[in-house]
């Protein structure tokens, strides 16, 4: 029997699809990252009890085989996560992974994701996403993963949590300019937010403490500043090896890109 993949809403539970609530009440057991928020779940849909199996993101590596076995054994399982589709962003992919090299069978039964309503009303030109998740915690992989991200053209989509939204907006118009940027908090909940501004206009906007589940759109890059992207790494490469300091390399190349990416990027390629 197969594992069903099953999205839940992201906050209005009239989101909930009535196929996930057919297979929600027809499986065997259910797998969910906190078993008290989906028993709720199950008792708003009307759904008796159910066996549940607990697969928190913190060890879901150690749990993920043994229900694998009870699934190679013929039991049917809905994965479900707390909020939208298991598996992105949340808990479930180490378990999907293990079900499809095991040959058992896995079925998604689509419904509420946070970062395709977020994209859905962005409003930006580029046809194109590429959703980068939460960004790493440490500096140095952070700043890495940003650099790789500062030329595609294409609308960039992050997730974070409230404490750390604005530090992530500061460190995004660091690493990318101060693009335009949608902040979506609480989407489909009774505080619904949609922000929209410049990162540097939104970070000094959510300076203050806020809640909820967050969801950051980034317009993508230029035509411009993706296909000029490994001319200035070049240029500016040979400027540090002629001795030229990162401060005079970023005044020199100011008319052309941003001076504090210059600059950011200077010390980066400067370091040993």
């Amino acid at each position: 029997m197969p594992l069903y993949v099953v999205a839940t809403p992201i906050g209005n539970l009239q989101d909930m699809t009535p196929r996930a609530r057919e297979v929600l009440a027809a499986c065997d057991a259910v797998v969910a990252e906190d078993t008290r928020y989906t028993g709720q779940l199950l008792k708003h849909l009307g759904i008796g009890k159910k066996p549940f199996h607990s697969l928190p993101a913190y060890d879901e590596a150690h749990r993920a085989d043994p229900i694998v076995e009870r699934l190679a054994q013929g039991a049917s399982f809905a994965l479900v996560t707390d909020a939208g589709t298991p598996a992105i962003s949340d808990p479930g992919a180490a378990l999907v992974r293990r079900a499809v090299e095991r040959g058992v069978g896995v079925v998604p039964v689509p419904g509420a994701s946070a970062a395709i309503a977020a994209v859905s009303v962005s409003g930006f030109a580029q046809p194109r996403f590429h959703f980068a998740g939460f960004l790493p915690r440490k500096t140095q992989a952070r700043s890495d993963l940003l650099a790789e991200l500062r030329t595609l053209r294409a609308q960039l989509v992050f997730y974070e949590s409230p404490h750390r939204l604005a530090a992530t907006l500061r460190d995004l118009v660091a690493a990318l300019g101060d693009r335009a940027a949608v902040v979506a908090r609480e989407l489909t909940k009774l505080h619904e937010e949609l922000a929209r501004g410049t990162l540097g206009e939104l970070a000094a906007r959510f300076a203050r403490d806020v809640r909820g589940e967050i969801v950051v759109v980034v317009e993508g890059a230029a035509k411009a500043e993706a296909e000029d992207a490994p001319d200035l790494e070049s240029n500016v490469r040979e400027r540090l090896a002629r001795g030229e300091r990162p401060k005079d390399i970023a005044q020199a190349l100011s008319a052309s890109h941003a001076k504090r990416d210059v600059y950011q990027l200077a010390l980066k390629l400067k370091k040993p």
